[in-house]
């Protein structure tokens, strides 16, 4: 009975905890199932969660059906915000006044400072800036959106540039409720949608060419933002994909029920902030921006991989599944235990850690 015991559970999953009956089944599982160390986890059992929507429900955090134990011992010494564990109350209660950040200041009450076009270096790069677009509509229904107010800023939430532009296309659709844009706002403005666009342009290049930047970063600098292809498409910027720090696609933001299902910046910027934002009324793509920098720094600091070890990236996920795991090396990797399985694993994406 025990040996029998012994052996079922050397084929348990060192991730998720999920048992096989056969060795080669727990394999087939770990070609698929893409776990790595960039999981977000558990902090009482350890187990590793799809996204960071999986580990709330696992926390009781929003949910019916939490695990009992760690949703118990998470409700006084865990963060609801960074779902992090810590070993006492106390310094439970001291990391609570740190993470809940509060809404970036007024538009007014910034000191705004349109000729600097760059931020600090980071990594030896051009570090990163967040851009954020308001639309309003065009066509006969007012269904089109077209690019009428731009902003961007830098990792310390500095504006670098903010401007009304006037669409291509005439306006249809205002859509004041959301975005206090008047018509006499476009027609003051004296910002074309070319001028804009290469301005934005000149801050994203940061000196470089830009044929340079198709095969090396170079000066470049990464691009945050929620729903970044909606916003480039309204300016017509064309920039690579590897640059692109999208909020709405990055898999542990997603939402648990399909990878392909995006959560709101609205709700992100509430359960991993502590703020509200986009709450009616006027609203300026300052606010989008300063949110999705804040998001994108919160899961860029992540620390991965075993206690004690810095971070759990070595570079890039391999290219396929059948990289990590080839199929004529299954006997090789059934004599492998579940922890050395889950150390060769990768991620099916690129994990932002990498970006510090």
């Amino acid at each position: 009975m025990d040996s029998s015991s012994d052996t079922h559970s050397r084929n348990r999953c060192a991730a998720c905890y999920r048992e096989f009956n056969r060795m080669e089944h727990l394999v087939d599982h770990m070609r698929v199932s893409h776990h790595s160390q960039h999981d977000p986890r558990c902090g009482v059992c350890g187990k590793h969660c799809r996204s960071l929507d999986a580990l709330r429900d696992h926390l009781g955090i929003g949910s019916a059906l939490p695990k009992a134990g760690c949703a118990r011992l998470f409700t006084t010494q865990g963060c609801a915000l960074c779902l992090a564990f810590f070993p006492n109350p106390t310094t439970h209660r001291a990391h609570q006044a740190a993470c809940q950040l509060s809404r970036g200041p007024s538009l007014s009450q910034l000191t705004r400072s349109m000729s600097r076009m760059g931020v600090q270096g980071h990594g030896g790069h051009g570090g990163a800036v967040a851009l954020g677009c308001k639309m309003v509509g065009a066509g006969s229904d007012g269904t089109l959106d077209v690019c009428a107010r731009v902003c961007i800023i830098d990792e310390n939430e500095v504006i670098l540039y903010e401007s009304f532009v006037k669409p291509l296309l005439p306006v249809t659709q205002y859509r004041y409720e959301m975005t206090g844009i008047r018509p006499e706002h476009l027609r003051d403005s004296g910002t074309t949608v070319k001028q804009a666009r290469k301005r934005v342009e000149d801050i994203l290049l940061n000196g470089e060419q830009p044929w340079k930047i198709r095969t090396a970063r170079g000066g470049a600098r990464l691009l945050v933002g929620h729903g970044l292809d909606h916003d480039l498409d309204g300016l017509g910027i064309d920039y690579p994909a590897y640059l692109k720090r999208d909020t709405a696609t990055y898999p542990p933001l997603m939402k648990t029920s399909s990878r392909l299902m995006s959560n709101s910046l609205k709700f992100l910027t509430r359960s991993c902030l502590g703020y509200e934002i986009q709450n009616g009324g006027h609203q300026h793509p300052y606010d989008d921006c300063v949110a999705a920098m804040r998001l994108y720094k919160r899961m860029r600091a992540l620390k991965h991989g075993p206690k004690g070890e810095e971070k759990g990236c070595t570079g890039p996920p391999p290219a396929s599944v059948a990289e990590a795991f080839p199929a004529w090396r299954q006997r090789e990797l059934e004599r492998m235990s579940p922890e050395e399985l889950l150390r060769m694993s990768k991620p099916d994406y690129r994990c932002w850690c990498l970006d510090d």
